[in-house]
């Protein structure tokens, strides 16, 4: 039973991160720099990831491009006047993109990239460890994509998503408050027990569409659709560590948790993206994308455990996220036929309620100021740079857990209470109601409550510079 009860909620605390802040929105050095615009622009073999009817409009035999980007993220939290702040390892998102021409209004490649990922480190000693110390999420996604040109003026493209994941999440078991009060140790806002908890997420397929009209020369419109991938843990693993030796001693029944199996489901929501571009002059490219992220689907998470003996404790706990908006507008300028400058801005809005604000992903609106630019050393060898800088408005949230040192307490003294009334010969009723008196009285006595809640300011600023090259013949 309490191995059960600690696998719940552990997962429950875990699997939350699934819910927003993963999507990454840093697949290309070039569009990186004007805002990662791209739904309304003929971008070759970079179409596969924004539009991939833009592929269509390639003029070359083939065209090759990459990049990589590095997420150098810094998030706050500060609680009861002092502020926390998280060690975050660099994110690399990449893309590896290549198109060919099989006629000239038929097009095909295929891209490598990395679509959601996430990573958040708030060591072990911070009064949230309850709810995150760690967290790593990984989404990788092949793409084999087709393009063709109905209409000189006129195309449409598609893409078959082949995606699979991992996660790797550590978090506090046991509230350390809890365990000073009643143990009298000295933990502080170390975990004296955290878990570990890894999953492989199985191969999943989805699509990805679009289509894209030349009104004139000038103007531009296109249309992208993204659909939704449930990413399946179907079982994942549970660890258990201890903060020392006194916790280890103290809360050893624990170990028991090491080698629980569950399942999961986590989704990749369905994407929307309406764009367009303008050439007031032939030397500069405006461009403007409205992207809708259908998070409202995501209404409820489930966990299953694999062992038939635990499906009592199963659940599926609600979510009721709403839709969120990014809206992006760029700008493109070529000062030289071989030197192109960009520049970019984001509103990027959040689709998490104030009650369901989690560390793992601290869910503000973020405002992405970018820039960028291109050297081509030839007319079929272009290099990229890019820097986008990520500004999150700070925001309070709070987050509610059960205690279960706690819980633990409560079950202890409401059973030697119930069985002392029983064999002192009350009622059932009687002895029931003396024992949640009992029990609550014990709580009361120690400063404990059945659930905690953790209630913090966060803020976030990340620096995204990105590097790029594409060759074309």
């Amino acid at each position: 039973m309490k191995k059960s009860i600690l696998s719940i909620v552990a997962l429950a605390a875990t699997l939350t991160m699934a819910a927003e802040g993963y999507q990454v929105n840093t697949l290309s050095a070039k569009q990186e720099g004007m805002g990662h615009v791209g739904a309304g622009l003929k971008l070759g073999a970079e179409s596969m990831i924004f539009n991939p009817a833009g592929m269509a409009f390639m003029d070359k035999t083939i065209d090759l491009s990459a990049s990589v980007s590095g997420i150098i993220s810094d998030v706050t939290a500060t609680t009861n006047g002092t502020e926390y702040e998280t060690n975050n390892d660099v994110s690399t998102p990449f893309h590896i993109s290549g198109a060919f021409s099989i006629y000239d209004n038929l097009k095909a490649g295929i891209t490598i990239n990395t679509p959601y990922g996430s990573g958040i480190d708030w060591g072990n000693n911070w009064p949230g460890s309850m709810l995150n110390q760690s967290v790593k999420l990984q989404v990788f996604n092949i793409q084999p994509t087709v393009a063709y040109k109905i209409l000189p003026n006129l195309s449409v493209g598609a893409g078959l998503m082949i995606a699979w994941g991992k996660i790797d999440l550590n978090k506090g078991l046991v509230n350390p408050a809890s365990v000073d009060k009643i143990y009298g140790t000295n933990f502080g806002n170390t975990a004296p027990a955290s878990v570990n908890l890894t999953g492989t997420a199985e191969v999943v397929l989805g699509f990805n569409v679009g289509a894209m009209w030349d009104i004139n020369e000038k103007i531009t419109v296109g249309a992208n659709y993204r659909s939704k991938m449930d990413m399946k843990v179907k079982s994942g693993d549970a660890k258990l560590t201890y903060a020392n030796e006194v916790a280890e001693q103290i809360l050893g029944s624990l170990t028991g948790l090491n080698g629980a199996n569950f399942s999961a489901q986590l989704p990749a929501v369905s994407v929307l993206t309406m764009g367009v571009s303008y050439k007031p002059i032939q030397k500069l490219t405006l461009a403007f994308d409205a992207q809708l992220s259908f998070w409202s689907k995501y209404k409820r998470l489930n966990i299953n455990f694999l062992d038939d003996k635990l499906t009592p404790f199963n659940q599926s706990l609600p979510k009721n996220y709403n839709d969120a908006w990014a809206f992006r507008l760029g700008a493109e300028y070529a000062l030289t036929n071989r030197f192109d400058i960009r520049a970019g801005f984001v509103v990027d809005t959040t689709p998490v309620d104030e009650n369901y604000f989690n560390p793992e992903t601290p869910g503000m609106t973020r405002l992405l100021p970018s820039i960028g630019f291109s050297f081509r050393p030839t007319p079929r060898l272009s290099i990229d740079f890019a820097f986008t800088y990520v500004a999150g408005l700070s925001r309070d949230g709070s987050n509610t857990y059960d205690d279960l040192v706690a819980k633990t307490a409560y079950g202890t003294a409401y059973s030697q209470a119930y069985e002392g009334a029983i064999a002192q010969g009350l009622a059932a009723d009687a002895a029931n109601a003396f024992a949640q008196q009992t029990a609550e009285g014990f709580l009361s006595s120690k400063g404990l409550n059945l659930q905690e809640t953790f209630s913090a300011e966060y803020g976030i600023n990340a620096f995204i510079p990105a590097i790029g090259v594409s060759y074309s013949f």
